[in-house]
């Protein structure tokens, strides 16, 4: 096609260059273009509406919503405040999840498994398939429900009240200002609190940001944020070892503080991650927001309790109980197949043992999250069972057997297996800081139409899990050397 003097033939853009060029152009709109047209839209908001507003002359009612919020958005106690009611939820989840666990371990372990040998045995089932169904996959999803659905029937009805009532968004603004000091977006805050339900909802909840920039550093730091699945690890060590190191009777504020301590280090870790990535590989201004606070409500208590219980528990649990059984099968296996005199799992264990020293870990947590990449809720029951496995404890049922189920069983196989207060904490550390998910690592790659960014975003937190937990370990032993 010619221009209109015949000289210069003039190519028609199609609907793919116009796409391309504006997602070009999108990457090199400064911060102060987006402050700009939020800043104008509300002054033009703020004039029509006093053109056309009346307000009667009367003085200000007192005002709930406002007062609330001047007390839990200010900067004097908006993060005390916060850091309050999640101490309270995670006391609440470790208080109260200890007796249903042990009523739950006593039918499924104690009572029903034995039935169930006791049957295989009748009709003459073979060994091995007794073995792998019973041992393997019966006691690894009964471990998982045993232990996993009391505290997430406790924690995720909590956290949706929490949410119902109106003060999430209040976290998401008390964190505003932080994220754009950091170089990131603040709706980054929106996504950090979806990802501590699930990352990989958390990764498609930062398509509210509109820069492709700071949407990337939002999709990389999202791991940082606690998920669903890793809830039960921090629960569970916590209680059984960090509040083991107090009385009894305050052994549950301690343990929900340790936890407090290890989200708040993640929440700690995104700004500084998101500061590191936007003054290198994604350099750039952070654009602004405005975030409608949505009034406070009384929370309908029994529909939001049966909402998270069927929406948030049960899904969590049925996605650990489908990883969880096939595990169970390949720890079984790994724990039968011999290599001269030692089994398969006791061979790699072995051969990861001084990379684990290093780590202040051990081989069988390495393993464990090996396992584990497809759901993070099977990281305990795998390292339960290889546990049992390494140290011989009920060897007369079988090898890859799991058996131990209470707190005080749990901590004394623990401690069989060379288990210290290091080897504790740094697993709390590592549970926070290692490679996402199968699930979130495919979403990041779907989001992101790219296997580079998909490949950093997981072996940005290994890496750093590799790091943090190696200078524990070196400065620990060196204090605890002097």
């Amino acid at each position: 096609m010619l221009s209109s003097n015949g000289m210069k033939p003039v190519t028609t853009p199609t609907a793919q260059d116009i796409i391309q060029s504006a997602n070009r152009l999108r990457w090199e709109v400064s911060g102060g273009v987006h402050e700009a047209i939020v800043e104008a839209i509300y002054t033009d908001a703020t004039r029509i509406a006093d053109r056309s507003v009346i307000y009667p002359d009367k003085p200000a009612r007192f005002n709930l919503d406002r007062t609330i919020d001047q007390l839990v958005t200010s900067r004097l106690f908006g993060f005390q405040m916060m850091l309050l009611l999640f101490t309270i939820v995670f006391w609440l989840t470790i208080s109260g999840a200890n007796v249903p666990s042990g009523w739950l371990a006593y039918l499924l372990v104690d009572t029903l498994h034995p039935i169930l040998k006791s049957g295989a045995a009748a009709i003459y089932l073979p060994w091995w398939l007794s073995g792998l169904l019973l041992d393997g996959v019966y006691l690894a999803t009964a471990w998982v429900i045993s232990v996993m659905l009391p505290p997430m029937a406790i924690f995720f009805p909590l956290f949706t009240l929490l949410e119902d009532f109106g003060y999430l968004p209040r976290v998401a603004f008390n964190l505003d200002n932080i994220f754009k000091k950091s170089g990131a977006h603040g709706k980054q805050a929106l996504s950090m609190m979806m990802g501590f339900g699930c990352n990989a909802a958390g990764v498609v909840a930062t398509r509210v940001i509109d820069s492709p920039r700071e949407r990337l550093i939002a999709i990389l730091t999202n791991n940082f944020a606690l998920c669903n699945g890793r809830w039960p690890t921090q629960i569970l060590i916590a209680s059984l070892f960090i509040g083991a190191l107090v009385p009894s009777y305050i052994g549950g504020i301690i343990s929900a503080l340790a936890v407090v301590g290890i989200a708040t280090l993640g929440v700690l870790l995104s700004f500084a991650v998101s500061w590191a990535l936007s003054r290198t590989v994604l350099r750039g201004e952070a654009s602004t927001f405005s975030l409608e606070l949505p009034p406070y409500r009384p929370p309908r208590f029994w529909q939001t309790v049966y909402t998270s219980l069927i929406d948030r528990t049960l899904y969590v649990l049925w996605r650990a109980i489908v990883f969880a059984a096939p595990a169970g099968a390949v720890i079984w296996h790994t724990a039968n197949l011999q290599i001269g005199d030692v089994s398969l799992a006791e061979y790699v264990i072995n051969l990861l043992n001084p990379v684990g020293w290093v780590l202040g870990l051990n081989g069988v947590i390495l393993i464990a999250y090996i396992v584990a990449i497809p759901a993070n809720e099977i990281v305990v029951p795998t390292i339960l069972m290889l546990t049992v496995l390494v140290t011989g404890a009920n060897s007369g049922a079988g090898a890859g057997v799991m058996f131990e189920t209470s707190d005080a069983e749990t901590l004394s196989l623990l401690h069989a297996g060379g288990w210290t207060l290091l080897t504790a904490v740094n697993l709390m550390l590592f549970s926070l800081l290692h490679n996402p998910c199968s699930t979130t690592i495919y979403t990041i790659y779907k989001e992101t139409g790219s296997a580079k960014w998909a490949t950093v975003s997981a072996l940005l937190p290994l890496a750093m899990g590799f790091v943090v937990t190696f200078m524990v370990a070196q400065v620990w032993r060196l204090v605890a050397g002097m």
